[in-house]
C-alpha cells in the first residue's frame, strides 16, 4: 500500500539522519579536548543520547564487547577493590560488580553517573583501586585524563584500558608513554582484530611529559 511505502521511506530517512548525526557527533569527540565535549553535551543532551545509540550499533557488530572482558576481570579481584569508570556510559559495569564503582561521563545516562570532564573528575587523591577505560579514550587532550586516571589511583592501582585496535599507531610507542605517565604494562591482550585490552600497574606518579607514542587515532566511521 502507497501509505506503506510513504512509512518505510520516512524511516529510512530518519536513520540516515540519525547514523549521519552520530557520525558527526564522534568526530567532534575525538577531535576536541574532554573540556569542549562536556560543552557540546551539556548544550545539547539529547546528542549524546544519539551518539550513544549510535555507539552500541557499532560495538553490537563485534564478536565480543570489551566490557564484558573488564567485568569478568573485576568479578576474579576482591568485591572490596573501588572501581573508577571513566566514560561509563549505561553502567554496565557498575550494574554487574560487587565492586564500590564511581561511574563517570558526559551526561547522565542512569542515576549512578556524576556528570564531569573526564580530565577532572571529583574524586580524592590516590582514592581507588581501578581506573577503567572502555572505548573511552577520547579527546585531544589525552595526557591530562590519564593524569587524571593516576592521581585519582593508589600506589600499585590498576588500569584497565580497552580501546578500538585501528587507533593505535605504534602500541609499543603507546606503552613507552604510559610509563613516563607512572604506569606498568603489566598485560596486553592484542588478539582480537577490534579491540586491544591492556592493563597496566600505577608505579608512581608522572616522571616527564610522554614522548608522541601517547597519540591516538580519531575512531571515524564511514558514510555507508
Amino acid at each position: 500500500a502507497p501509505s506503506g511505502r510513504s512509512a518505510a521511506l520516512r524511516t529510512r530517512m530518519e536513520e540516515r539522519l540519525l547514523a549521519a548525526r552520530f557520525r558527526y557527533i564522534n568526530q567532534q569527540l575525538y577531535t576536541s579536548t574532554s573540556w569542549e565535549a562536556a560543552q557540546l553535551f551539556q548544550s545539547d543532551p539529547e546528542a549524546f543520547q544519539i551518539y550513544h545509540r549510535g555507539f552500541a550499533q557499532q560495538v553490537g557488530r563485534w564478536p565480543e564487547n570489551p566490557v564484558h572482558r573488564i567485568i569478568r576481570y573485576l568479578r576474579r579481584r576482591p568485591a572490596s577493590l573501588v572501581v573508577a569508570d571513566f566514560g561509563c556510559g549505561d553502567c554496565k559495569i557498575a550494574s554487574s560488580v560487587r565492586n564500590k564503582v564511581h561511574c563517570f561521563d558526559l551526561v547522565p545516562l542512569s542515576p549512578q553517573v556524576t556528570v564531569c570532564d573526564m580530565a577532572k573528575v571529583p574524586l580524592a587523591a590516590e582514592s581507588v583501586d581501578v581506573a577503567v577505560f572502555c572505548l573511552a579514550l577520547m579527546g585531544t587532550n589525552l595526557q591530562e585524563i590519564l593524569e587524571e586516571a593516576n592521581r585519582v589511583l593508589k600506589q600499585g592501582g590498576t588500569l584497565m584500558v580497552a580501546e578500538v585496535a585501528s587507533r593505535f599507531e605504534d602500541i609499543r610507542a603507546f606503552l613507552n608513554a604510559m610509563a613516563q605517565l607512572g604506569f606498568r604494562s603489566i598485560s596486553k591482550d592484542l588478539s582480537s582484530a577490534f579491540f586491544h585490552l591492556l592493563e597496566f600497574a600505577k608505579a608512581g606518579p608522572p616522571r616527564r611529559r610522554p614522548a608522541p607514542g601517547l597519540r591516538l587515532r580519531p575512531c571515524l566511521y564511514k558514510r555507508r
